[in-house]
């Protein structure tokens, strides 16, 4: 079974998508490739397809190809005969037996050095390993996804990813939007961590509406896991059941200043008028939603519009900004 019982928190457009798409995949066994960026939730997406897949009575294994030294990497993740290398006191399963009729999630997969790119291919076509030392391979059922923050395709072109691999390993690729691009889901998600770490305290604490003013303009590089470690911050350190802006850090207190409402001029060689004219709306849209916590009924009411003619304006704003695989494009 797998360590945690997965939750994707958010019900922004974008969510429900990678739902849809997550229990259509977890129906087959085939490989997956999840991108995105660091701290979007890579491994919870892994998770959650194996409790929706038919082996979810069978191990979730997950290995950090980027942790493990490359000298190492292959014993971990195919086992090793005894005295098959200085050390090898004992025959050791590697994590390919353990994942036997369940899930290895390969995490960091962009890291894996050029040989173990070549043994990882052979297990996925012909789902047979040969531990270190051992004189004959044997068949292995399991089921592969992996996931990078890295762009494989340019890794490829550069020469330090193989193109075999690769296409091996996107049979369906899931791409994972940064938290900036799904902005309606912080205050779920700030609630969602409250509710987490407010377990803890002797009494329960909450965010300002000034605060989460500044929590939602904040663009968050290091996504949703460095929200989650803020707010941890915020509960443990909190000497008042109410989090204000003072209480922020620093960087989250200054960015708004930094991200006003651009003021576009016109250059002498001029410009894009339509390109400021849609970044203006767009901006404007943001505080609207942000205004109104995400209701988008409430947001098109502040500017005027039906809100159909909202929706229709988010979608193509969510289309320009991020857009899903064409295949996957329901």
């Amino acid at each position: 079974m797998a360590d945690k019982d997965p939750e994707i928190v958010g019900t922004h457009s974008l969510i429900q998508k990678l739902h849809h798409l997550i229990t259509k995949v977890s129906k087959t066994d085939s490989t997956v490739l999840i991108t995105g960026e660091s701290g979007t939730g890579k491994e919870l997406v892994a998770r959650k397809i194996h409790e929706l897949s038919g082996r979810n009575d069978q191990p979730f294994v997950a290995v950090n190809c980027g942790t493990i030294p490359g000298d190492l990497l292959e014993s971990e993740m195919f086992g090793h005969q005894k005295g098959s290398f200085t050390g090898a006191v004992g025959h050791r399963p590697g994590m390919f037996q353990l994942a036997h009729k369940g899930t290895m999630f390969l995490d960091e997969i962009g890291e894996m050095n050029p040989m173990m790119q070549v043994k990882l291919l052979r297990v996925l076509q012909d789902k047979e390993i040969r531990p270190v030392g051992a004189d004959m391979p044997f068949r292995v059922d399991v089921r592969v996804i992996a996931a990078t923050n890295k762009d494989l395709s340019a890794e490829v072109e550069a020469g330090r990813f193989r193109e075999d691999l690769y296409y091996r390993l996107q049979v369906v690729p899931i791409p994972i939007p940064p938290l900036r691009e799904r902005r309606s889901d912080i205050p779920t998600l700030i609630e969602h961590f409250l509710e987490r770490h407010n377990d803890n305290r002797p009494y329960p604490i909450s965010i300002s509406e000034e605060a989460m003013v500044l929590l939602w303009e904040y663009d968050w590089p290091g996504n949703i896991r460095e929200l989650e470690n803020v707010i941890e911050r915020l509960v443990i350190l909190s000497d008042s059941p109410v989090v204000r802006p003072d209480a922020l850090p620093a960087n989250i207190r200054s960015f708004l200043s930094e991200k006003k409402i651009p003021r576009p001029k016109l250059a002498e060689e001029g410009m894009d008028l339509n390109a400021a004219v849609e970044e203006f709306e767009n901006r404007i849209i943001d505080e609207a939603l942000r205004r109104t916590k995400g209701n988008k009924q409430a947001a098109a009411r502040l500017l005027g519009l039906k809100r159909t003619t909202l929706v229709a304006k988010l979608r193509r704003k969510r289309d320009a900004d991020y857009q899903m695989p064409h295949s996957y494009n329901y």
